[in-house]
């Protein structure tokens, strides 16, 4: 089963994001290393859309020990920003009530809580049968899973305590 990544943003039922994500090979710390521009795979989760109008740019792995989870901002200006103030459980519980649209003061919230400490780390991790790549964060109860879609272009599933369902995001590397 393939898929083109404007396929993926445009939206694919959980099922087929799942049966994508497994038919597609594990990738491993040292390919996945550099800085990643992100997007949302829709497929009915209640996380989709607010990262698209949260301001969110993607991620950055520097090493297996350092990884900056969330990047906000524009290229020329991102930030870091510290996962451990997003309130994940409740967006997951109340993110189908929430609006899709920019939220004023949002980038400005973000600016207040961004870091300069990283956040997360690489570990090799088995998940839906394969083992490959993870990135585990310091103070949530999440693990993003990455497999290859194509040479520039990673399909993240992340694996959210009490979610029944991954959320899916791509990740372009810069």
């Amino acid at each position: 089963m393939t898929r083109t990544v404007s396929e993926l943003q445009a939206g694919i039922p959980a099922d087929a994001a799942c049966e994508l994500f497994d038919s597609l090979p594990s990738v491993t710390i040292d390919e996945i290393l550099g800085q990643w521009h992100g997007s949302e795979v829709p497929t009915g989760h209640p996380l989709d859309g607010l990262l698209a109008v949260s301001g969110w740019y993607g991620k950055r792995f520097d090493s297996a020990e350092h990884v900056h989870p969330l990047l906000f901002g524009e290229p020329d200006d991102l930030y870091p920003v510290n996962p451990g103030s997003v309130p994940m459980n409740l967006l997951n519980t109340l993110g189908n009530r929430m609006p899709r649209t920019k939220i004023p003061g949002i980038t400005t919230a973000f600016k207040a809580v961004r870091t300069r400490r990283h956040r997360a780390r690489l570990r090799n991790v088995e998940y839906r049968g394969k083992a490959g790549a993870a990135m585990v964060y310091d103070q949530l109860a999440i693990i993003d899973h990455f497999r290859r879609l194509d040479d520039d272009t990673l399909l993240g599933a992340m694996d959210l305590r009490n979610s029944p369902q991954p959320y899916f995001f791509l990740l372009a590397r810069d």
